[in-house]
């Protein structure tokens, strides 16, 4: 009887030499086993069904929480978690999160480990925002589905979810940490007006400027030391801007890009938490956002997790550094709704 061969698999994304040393050894093999595999999507023409494959492995189940609702917008939807039990006096505080993906990819579930593990552990209703995507929906598009869903929560959510007003925070990662951040500085400004100031922010590898290049003229560093890391390579992140921002006039503007936002509109800001991973090359702008927080007079705790890829907060599944992320995330948002 013949035997069948069986073709060993080829890397698609290996793992640079020179990065190796400076990776986490529990990364460097969950990376070589499944990451190096996955297909580089920056490199092939562009197919939204790319969106239906399985997102990146490595993240954990979703914890049990008290409901799961979905309810719909103009133009999208929004996914709701309830913690159990019996709600507070006052209501549940209520974090609005927005996913990552380059604003080209992500659906209703892509945080839904994230979201019930913020539910589960701040004892917060969370609400996860679908919203649309590039490059079918460029921006600012994205920014006024964030705007939009904030409004939602000013007329909706003490009835419908039995929220409380004086208790709601902000929250995204990557691309959505971006979303966050601007909606965060435009909360003063929306009609109707909020009845209370946001109390926080939560931003975990966030992109706060779309006009670094690794050859601009003034480029954060990170974008030249952390080229070689994994995943969100240069090539990457500029295929994601140029998806989402592919008018080039516009990415100076602070609605894409609020590091560039004038110092008044960062005073009164919610206090925030931001978490960069040392080998990310948008590690530096998060720390240059945080020090104009701070310069702005806004109480900002910044954490770097070293030896840590831009996609750890993913994998706290199978590396103990995004176990530690994700913990040190709930335990912030927890103590900035009850202290």
């Amino acid at each position: 009887m013949s035997q069948v061969q069986i073709e060993p698999k080829t890397p698609i994304q290996p793992l640079h030499p020179s990065i190796i040393p400076r990776l986490d050894p529990e990364y460097v093999q969950f990376h070589n086993a499944h990451v190096q595999y996955l297909p580089l999507y920056h490199t092939l023409p562009w197919d939204a069904a790319y969106r239906n494959v399985p997102a990146v492995p490595g993240s954990t189940a979703p914890l049990e929480v008290g409901s799961v609702q979905d309810y719909d917008l103009t133009h999208t939807n929004f996914r709701v978690f309830t913690p159990p039990g019996e709600k507070p006096s006052s209501g549940w505080p209520l974090l609005l999160f927005f996913h990552g993906g380059g604003w080209t990819f992500g659906r209703i579930d892509t945080s839904s480990s994230f979201a019930s593990q913020m539910c589960i552990n701040a004892n917060c209703v969370v609400m996860s925002v679908n919203y649309r995507l590039a490059p079918e929906h460029p921006y600012p598009t994205a920014v006024e589905d964030a705007i939009e869903s904030l409004q939602w929560v000013v007329q909706h959510a003490r009835d419908k979810l039995n929220v409380d007003l004086t208790r709601i925070a902000v929250g995204g990662s990557s691309s959505g940490g971006n979303l966050a951040a601007i909606l965060a500085l435009k909360a003063a400004t929306l009609t109707p007006p909020l009845p209370h100031p946001l109390i926080f922010q939560l931003l975990l590898v966030p992109v706060t400027d779309n006009t670094s290049t690794p050859d601009s003229p003034s480029p954060h560093a990170s974008w030249e030391t952390n080229k070689h890391a994994p995943w969100l390579s240069p090539e990457r992140m500029l295929w994601f801007r140029n998806n989402y921002l592919p008018d080039e006039t516009r990415r100076s503007e602070w609605s894409a890009s609020p590091l560039l936002a004038p110092d008044e509109v960062f005073k009164g800001a919610a206090k925030c938490w931001i978490a960069v991973t040392e080998l990310d090359i948008l590690r530096d702008e998060g720390e240059r956002y945080a020090e104009k927080l701070e310069a702005a007079g806004v109480t900002t705790r910044l954490v770097c997790y070293e030896k840590a890829p831009h996609l750890t907060m993913s994998m706290d599944g199978v590396l103990n550094v995004g176990k530690r992320l994700v913990r040190d995330a709930g335990d912030a948002l927890k103590e900035a709704f009850w202290g």
